[in-house]
């Protein structure tokens, strides 16, 4: 007896079958006597050659399935690790221009998301930060004594001076103050009304004071008017407006940021000043007044060749195990795959494929611009003295294809890997798992089915062998006693 096992991802189904040849051997031992006769066996080996070729056809069409599960997994896999791999060396940022300035107690400089980055340095002198407006009340005795009740109407605009501009973009915000409420329990309210406003109770010396801060920049100023409840005053002790509150209330004014880049004046309401020139954004953190400093870029040419090179061999890596998978061994698993056959035409016309749409005449549009090319065999290889011209005769159009942005390499990469791991197209990997999962959930219904059909052919056949062995069993024995009564006649005889 031969035992075949058959092992996949949806069950996993044991088989006894038998060797032809042992079945044949123990049907002849067992018709070849009178008596001793094993039915069991005998009833277990015509049932397993019985089911024998239908166990054994279903066994290899499963074997063939999980090894095509497999690979189209290990493809799909492959795919989404090249994507994320290309992902990560641009997060890095070693295949962009990257700024930074000399002094960085002024500012730290970043990409403005999508950008290539850009050549040559900015001058940056910064005069002023942006800041909120902070405001303080009069003195209470402590956090937990009663201010009144009624509401607090915080109006925004820009405070200069003892003059206030309201800002007709920015509605009022009208916070309610229950009776009993303290000072805590106002800076809660105000915290809680969605102002923008931030308010905290600070204790010293003098007593406590509720403390309030805006947004940064000069349009982020605020006045506060109040309306009392009748018989519980106590609210109009936070109101303020400069032309009439304490001028000492303002702990400090709001007010934009100020910043010269290349001597050209500037203002930012934010100390973080995106798009502040092409390829550079800033965060402002400190002042240079008369200190000019210097934002320049990297050369990210080193890593752009590193990062051509890594894709290269992790393409021809892909392709290998493709084709291996196509075409091994005159046909391999996957040769009529619709999902392999999509991704292996994709792949063989990367180098064509415009990643850069929108580039300039004479900027690099495509790999093929930057080196790479493929074989009759579609195996990949980077002509490295043109990509080197590439990156000395335009490197930053060159860095711009190494951006996370709609257009370039990554999008392209990604857009292949998307293909070939959409869930509900036919013509994809994904596809073709979804076919050879349910194939293999038909087949392992159809295998026990076939177990139960020989288990029930077998219980049979040993009903009906036992029900045959006793019919022997009894004729024998009516013979023993024949013979035995014939031996007594014929000795009596003599």
């Amino acid at each position: 007896m031969v035992t075949t096992t058959s092992s996949t991802s949806a069950t996993s189904a044991t088989t006894s079958v038998a060797d032809p040849a042992t079945t044949g051997s123990a049907l002849l031992t067992a018709l070849g006597g009178g008596t001793g006769i094993d039915m069991t066996a005998l009833a277990t080996n015509i049932a397993n050659a019985t089911y024998l070729g239908k166990n054994a056809n279903i066994t290899t069409q499963l074997n063939k399935l999980q090894v095509q599960i497999s690979e189209a997994t290990q493809l799909k896999s492959d795919l989404v690790s090249l994507a994320q791999s290309l992902g990560n060396a641009i997060d890095g940022g070693a295949l962009l221009p990257a700024p930074s300035v000399a002094n960085s107690a002024v500012a730290t400089a970043s990409l403005p998301f999508g950008s290539a980055g850009a050549s040559g340095s900015y001058s940056l002198e910064v005069s002023k930060l942006a800041g909120p407006q902070v405001l303080s009340s009069s003195s209470f005795a402590a956090a937990t004594t009663p201010v009144g009740s009624g509401s607090l109407t915080i109006n925004f605009g820009t405070v200069s001076g003892r003059s206030f501009t309201a800002d007709a973009s920015h509605s009022p915000v009208t916070v309610t103050i229950a009776a009993g409420a303290t000072l805590s329990d106002v800076a809660y309210a105000i915290n809680q009304s969605g102002a923008g406003i931030s308010a905290y109770v600070a204790t010293g010396a003098g007593g406590a004071q509720l403390v309030m801060k805006g947004a940064d920049g000069a349009a982020g100023g605020f006045t506060i008017s109040a309306s009392e409840t009748p018989g519980d005053p106590g609210l109009a002790a936070l109101a303020w407006d400069p032309a009439t509150g304490d001028p000492a209330r303002l702990a400090q004014q709001a007010q934009d940021a100020a910043f010269k880049l290349d001597g050209i004046s500037r203002t930012s309401p934010s100390n973080t000043v995106a798009n502040a020139a092409p390829g550079l954004s800033l965060k402002l953190t400190g002042t240079n007044v008369g200190a000019p400093t210097q934002v320049s870029f990297s050369d990210p040419s080193s890593g752009i060749v590193t990062a051509m090179q890594n894709l290269t061999q992790a393409l021809n890596a892909i392709v290998s195990e493709l084709h291996s998978d196509r075409t091994a061994n005159a046909g391999g698993d996957l040769q009529s795959d619709s999902g392999a056959r999509a991704l292996d035409r994709a792949l063989a016309s990367l180098p064509g494929t415009t990643v850069m749409p929108g580039a300039a005449t004479g900027a690099p549009s495509t790999l093929s611009d930057l080196g790479l090319t493929t074989d009759k065999d579609g195996n990949f290889s980077l002509d490295g003295t043109k990509l080197t011209a590439a990156l000395s005769a335009n490197p930053q159009g060159v860095a711009a294809m190494f951006t996370k942005g709609i257009s370039g390499v990554y999008n392209t990469i990604q857009h292949i890997t998307f293909a070939a791991t959409a869930p509900n197209d036919p013509a994809s990997l994904n596809g073709s798992l979804a076919r050879y999962t349910a194939l293999q959930t038909t087949l392992n219904a159809q295998q026990a089915k076939l177990a139960t059909q020989q288990t029930a052919l077998r219980t049979r056949l040993v009903n009906q062998f036992a029900r045959a062995n006793s019919n022997v069993a009894s004729s024998n024995s009516t013979l023993s006693y024949l013979k035995n009564q014939i031996a007594a006649w014929n000795k009596s005889g003599n």
